[in-house]
């Protein structure tokens, strides 16, 4: 399926593919992933900001942050909260970012009740152009399955948006 620029496929019934040509060189995108102060300008579905970033960008480090809904015209989600927290397993600059992915909350614990991802972020120079390949790895079909229902892919699609949009801000 292609939207707005970005390819998704899922393989074994358990693994999103997602796959998105960004027009930036691929050290710039790649900051982008590494960097609290640019994190807190894209990630995140339209009308969610991030007051809370922290990022230990390191293998066995801890990316802990909050998403909040700050648009009126998004109902019953105006005012909510959502914590997610990332733990490093793998990182090679400019080309491969790994880390496992958790619901948590303020304090950083993991929500067990809600699926763990396990994120592969491929950069591939394209010659002043990154394409980004973005592998996540969930225990099972239904894991996957309870993402997508919360609508995770339009969320994904909205946050790679606001990604492009930050990229042509600051290159």
């Amino acid at each position: 399926m292609l939207n707005n620029g970005m390819a998704s496929s899922v393989e074994n019934e358990k693994v999103l593919v997602l796959e998105r040509v960004f027009d930036a060189p691929r050290e710039l995108v790649f900051s982008m992933f590494k960097e609290a102060e640019h994190l807190q300008h894209w990630w995140g579905p339209r009308g969610w900001a991030i007051p809370v970033c922290n990022v230990d960008f390191r293998p066995g480090g801890v990316w802990h942050y909050c998403m909040k809904c700050e648009d009126k015209n998004q109902g019953d989600f105006y005012g909510m909260e959502s914590w997610g927290k990332g733990v490093y397993k793998e990182i090679v600059e400019p080309e491969r970012i790994v880390y496992i992915d958790y619901f948590s909350d303020a304090e950083g614990n993991t929500d067990e009740n809600l699926p763990t991802t396990e994120v592969t972020m491929l950069f591939i120079d394209l010659g002043g152009k990154t394409k980004i390949v973005n592998r996540s790895e969930y225990v099972s079909a239904e894991a996957l399955q309870t993402v997508m229902d919360m609508g995770m892919l339009q969320g994904i699609t909205e946050t790679w948006d606001r990604l492009a949009e930050r990229l042509n801000e600051v290159k």
